[in-house]
């Protein structure tokens, strides 16, 4: 038996080669990257391709589905806060804070007539792992106003809206009329305590906003009067942290200095909320 060196990738060292072996034409080459034909390249080239994108496509729908998605804004109830067409970014961890934009799924009966853009399978896909925005109309996008336990009042002496009998400076988010007058926090009068595991939602343009004010006086089957007014912690979405476009729009969404000094509401929460409101509270 005869000894020789064989050129090699460095994890081989030196083999005994049989005299057959040394009358074999060198076929290992042939599997080397450098010997590849220019086919072979372009197939490799495509399986890693393949990879990278199947890779992508899993990492954003966890992505999108445990920590952040973007819709897009439908209607005029969150202006100047919001506009129609604005994309926003909106966080699925973390706790829900007054004054927090939260977007959540319909509690059943506040959506009427709404209808969702078409996209076609592509857009469909870039939807799905959270390239394009949601453009289904089965959400909805409010300010918390009331946490459970907090008494939610409109309105004081000087026309503004009180939590646990502190009153809010809303000057900074509600919108201005034609006037450019600032709007009033609401026509419609009310004075109700949150119950457990709800929320109490407004949106910004109050005149044009049908939320939970509109539906105190609601009567659905099984619940209580009014119960379809206050938004289930488990039907939230997350909250909006930003505008990413269009791109002149593009700011952070954070929540506004006057909520910090309200103090926390009756613990433990109602299981029932408590409600009074005029007929007006059906807009």
């Amino acid at each position: 038996m005869a000894y020789r060196w064989i050129k090699a990738s460095p994890r081989r060292a030196l083999q005994p080669v049989s005299q057959f072996q040394d009358d074999q034409p060198d076929t290992e080459a042939s599997s080397d990257p450098e010997h590849l034909g220019f086919g072979q390249h372009v197939v490799a080239f495509f399986k890693e391709l393949a990879a990278v994108v199947v890779g992508a496509v899993i990492v954003a729908s966890l992505l999108r589905g445990f920590v952040g998605q973007m819709f897009l804004i439908p209607s005029v109830s969150m202006e100047n806060t919001l506009q129609v067409d604005d994309r926003v970014v909106v966080a699925k961890l973390g706790s829900i804070k007054r004054g927090q934009v939260v977007v959540f799924s319909d509690p059943g009966g506040w959506l009427i007539g709404s209808t969702a853009r078409e996209r076609g399978p592509i857009g469909k896909a870039f939807q799905f792992v959270g390239v394009l925005p949601d453009t289904s109309t089965e959400h909805l996008i409010k300010r918390v106003v009331g946490l459970p336990g907090d008494h939610v009042v409109c309105c004081d002496e000087a026309g503004r809206l009180t939590i646990n009998g502190e009153a809010l400076d809303e000057t900074s988010y509600l919108t201005v009329g034609p006037d450019s007058a600032q709007i009033q926090p609401s026509t419609i009068k009310f004075d109700v305590v949150v119950p457990s595991r709800r929320l109490f939602v407004m949106g910004d343009n109050r005149a044009h906003s049908r939320d939970s004010r509109c539906h105190l006086n609601d009567v659905q089957a099984g619940v209580a009067k009014g119960e379809n007014a206050f938004v289930s912690q488990d039907l939230v979405v997350g909250h909006a942290i930003a505008v990413v476009w269009p791109f002149e729009r593009r700011h952070r969404l954070a929540i506004p200095d006057t909520f910090e000094t309200v103090q926390s509401g009756t613990q433990p929460a109602p299981d029932i909320a408590t409600i009074t409101a005029g007929p007006e509270a059906s807009c």
